[in-house]
């Protein structure tokens, strides 16, 4: 069987596990747990490595069986092993069966049976299979999990610009499904031939932190399955904004979560929340609030090594929301950190309706007393430029005059320089910067397709009552 065929196959029983009301979130995590346990009995037959799973629970005691037992053979193999630690306790912690009439379970079960070896799949076919499995997921609006998914081309667009090296640590406060860390990796493993330097990128490099346990599990098996850690697990759940591990990291990429409010919970040892408020309070973070997007911009601030690099994708209040945090902020960017290159992104590529986007650039400096940024170079992707999920969704070569840009810095259409004497005396410190006209204000005969624009009305109406949303938290949380 061809690479394609076995990835059409994967596919063919999603959409039948689909159509009998098993959503693709829920077969993408059953494929996880079963595939983790073929492949580890894999590793041990053919490649003499030794298991980390005791026998009671690997895979050979679970394909030998079908229906009832199965079934709980099944239940109590992913009980029994989500009590575990590292790489094994990340995949499988509160792990549940939802798989429950053993006749499907049977099904999956011999699927990745009888389709291996998948130890000797290139790491490029397995990565393809999941993430089409990730991304599939991420397209279902009744899901939610389209906010943890960000585009591909946006993603190696930035990897490229802010080019991380070999030997250096990468981290994603809000890894999501791992998109940032695998596109790092992709863009390091090149860079050396020598094996240390290689073991190390693999198993040491990378850092990724996330809310949500289902989509550790699902990150930790995408990078697993990309020949990126094996024992010791690169990715952990926790709340990232809670605190200040006290880890530094070269280069930070990420997207945050969308969605302005933050909350923040303390959880005592019974496993009962003690406190929850709606402001992280940290000695780090020089200004409070709980705009979320702020406070992940203030914990890249802290957790950035000294010359370290950032590239974080931010909505549009982050620019220009009034009031001391959003002003300070601001900044704080300009002034202590070297804010040099804003990429305005277009509408229309995101699983989530009505978001408008950035991509900023900036790197952590040693301390001084003098201004950090010289000048900020602002690049419009948005002005004239219409895209749509289905029917003009953006690809990699849509960034690519952006990247050459952003390294020759030299000024175009698109590509002007602000110096930072003109970007302290804008009002409120507002830096969501445009300057090219909008054509279809002016000619009718410059307005989208149709179906391009009705995505465009659709956005700007969610995003219209995301703004009414914010206004209604806002008012609610004002003091009497």
């Amino acid at each position: 069987m061809t690479n394609e065929q076995l990835v059409s196959k994967v596919w063919n029983y999603a959409h039948v596990l689909r159509d009998q009301g098993i959503s693709y979130g829920d077969y993408i995590e059953q494929i996880t747990y079963l595939l983790f346990l073929k492949m580890d009995q894999e590793r041990e037959e053919l490649l003499g490595e030794a298991s980390e799973i005791p026998a009671e629970w690997n895979w050979s005691k679970l394909a030998g069986k079908d229906g009832d037992a199965l079934e709980l053979q099944y239940r109590h193999t992913l009980e029994n092993l989500g009590t575990g630690d590292g790489l094994i306790g990340t995949i499988f912690r509160k792990a549940q069966n939802k798989l429950s009439d053993p006749a499907k379970l049977k099904r999956v079960v011999s699927l990745i049976d009888t389709e291996g070896p998948w130890i000797g799949l290139q790491v490029d076919v397995k990565g393809e299979i999941y993430e089409g499995l990730l991304e599939r997921n991420a397209s279902e609006v009744r899901s939610g999990a389209g906010q943890y998914f960000t585009p591909r081309p946006v993603i190696d667009a930035i990897v490229k610009c802010v080019d991380p090296k070999i030997g250096e640590t990468v981290c994603d406060p809000a890894c999501g499904t791992g998109g940032f860390l695998l596109a790092a990796y992709d863009h390091m493993k090149g860079q050396s031939r020598d094996r240390e330097k290689l073991r190390s990128l693999r198993h040491s490099s990378f850092t990724g932190v996330d809310i949500v346990d289902e989509v550790v599990r699902l990150c930790a098996m995408n990078l697993y399955l990309h020949g990126v850690g094996n024992g010791g697990s690169p990715v952990f759940q926790s709340d990232a904004l809670a605190s200040d591990g006290g880890d530094r990291f070269n280069v930070v990429l990420t997207n945050p979560p969308f969605g302005k409010k933050s909350s923040y919970r303390v959880v005592g040892e019974d496993g009962q929340v003690t406190t929850e408020r709606e402001n992280y309070e940290r000695e780090d973070f020089k200004f409070t609030t709980s705009n979320k997007q702020f406070n992940f911009l203030q914990h890249i601030m802290t957790i950035l090594e000294t010359n370290g690099r950032a590239g974080v994708v931010l909505p549009d209040n982050v620019l220009f929301e009034a009031g001391r945090a959003g002003e300070g902020i601001r900044k704080r960017l300009l002034e202590g950190f070297n804010f040099h290159t804003l990429l305005r992104l277009p509408t229309g590529i995101w699983y989530s309706p009505g978001v408008k986007a950035n991509v900023l650039f900036f790197d952590k400096r040693p301390a001084s007393r003098e201004v950090q940024t010289r000048e900020l170079w602002v690049y419009d992707y948005r002005t004239n430029v219409h895209k749509t999920l289905k029917t003009k969704k953006l690809i990699g070569a849509d960034l690519d005059d952006f990247v050459g840009c952003f390294q020759a810095r030299e000024e175009t259409d698109r590509f002007r320089r602000f110096p930072y004497e003109e970007l302290i005396k804008r009002d409120k410190l507002n830096l969501d910067i445009f300057w090219l006209k909008d054509d279809s204000l002016e000619d009718i005969d410059s307005l989208p397709e149709p179906d391009v624009l009705a995505a465009e009305i659709v956005e700007n109406l969610e995003a219209a009552l995301e703004q009414f949303r914010g206004v209604e938290e806002t008012l609610e949380h004002r003091p009497e």
